[in-house]
């Protein structure tokens, strides 16, 4: 495996079956991502999109084909193996912040330290990333105290937090106004452009598809352009 690349997907499918029906969500879909990438995945309702961001993300397996990210053949781990990958490896950003409303910002990206069962130095590791992310005067504000904006970089402070291989963004401007979307935007530039960060970002938006450096897009299960 070459070391710049951090996804190598080989063929993959995956078929999902409904009552007598098999629905072919993808079909034999190939392409790499280089490490310090940052890059869109588009496409219309029904084209796949979803379903390859739940298997970029260890949250899924594929039907057939083979998935390796940062070196690892993660398509064929059971679900504790996928689920270690996941915490250690993936980032997530999610469009509806999927924060604990009843904990703070601190404790809300200590979590996946928590899931590592990581205790040294989780506490000034989660202030260094909300500060990274602008919110050094936020940290014990619960999330119904502060603004989407700021909920979203909660969550991208929490998707930091494990130096995670990949930071896999789920439409993160997608509940946002015009000018919060635009600071988040920068924020994940910012990473790119000044940590490395591989950042996957899934977007129906193609002002978001065109400040990445490259698009992937899927229909019916396909790669539209060579990815």
């Amino acid at each position: 495996m070459d070391n710049d690349v951090v996804i190598r997907t080989e063929g993959i499918t995956k078929t999902f079956r409904m009552g007598e029906v098999e629905v072919h969500a993808l079909c034999g879909v190939s392409f790499m991502i280089q490490r310090g990438e940052i890059l869109s995945i588009m496409g219309p309702s029904g084209s796949g999109k979803s379903t390859l961001m739940n298997i970029l993300g260890c949250l899924d397996r594929p039907t057939s084909g083979e998935y390796y990210l940062d070196g690892n053949l993660v398509s064929n781990m059971g679900d504790d193996e996928l689920a270690e990958v996941r915490n250690r490896k993936v980032g997530f950003i999610f469009q509806s912040f999927n924060l604990l409303s009843r904990a703070s910002a601190l404790s809300n990206v200590e979590l996946p330290l928590r899931y590592a069962g990581i205790r040294e130095g989780r506490r000034e590791r989660a202030i260094e990333s909300l500060k990274a992310v602008g919110l050094a005067d936020r940290i014990y504000h619960r999330p119904t105290e502060l603004s989407g904006g700021q909920q979203q970089r909660v969550a991208i402070a929490r998707a930091l937090i494990n130096n995670p291989a990949i930071i896999l963004a789920d439409e993160p401007t997608g509940n946002l106004d015009s000018k919060s979307g635009k600071e988040i935007m920068e924020i994940l530039l910012s990473l790119n452009r000044e940590r490395g960060t591989t950042v996957i970002i899934v977007t129906h938006d193609p002002t978001i598809a065109a400040q990445t450096q490259r698009v992937i897009r899927l229909r019916d299960g396909l790669l539209e352009n060579g990815a």
